[in-house]
């Protein structure tokens, strides 16, 4: 599902807006050292729910930390 993300042309424009949010940088931190480690198989979707955020702006984190150091598990990848 990732390489579907990144080959997607939206998928830039989505990346650019979540980067725009000035809560983004709060948002990936929080997931990476508290979500994540409570939970590490949680999904975008969850991540949304959890933060109340919106979809986009999770699955642009949960795609950066699982590029970033492997925290996601594998499976997690085909759930958005």
């Amino acid at each position: 599902m990732a390489q579907e993300l990144e080959r997607n042309p939206l998928w830039l424009i989505l990346v650019e807006t979540a980067h725009a949010l000035p809560l983004y940088t709060p948002h990936k931190v929080y997931v990476r050292n508290t979500l994540l480690i409570q939970a590490p198989g949680m999904t975008a979707e969850e991540i949304s729910q959890h933060l109340d955020i919106s979809l986009g702006e999770a699955m642009v984190i949960f795609h950066e930390l699982k590029n970033e150091d492997g925290t996601l598990s594998e499976d997690s990848d085909e759930r958005p």
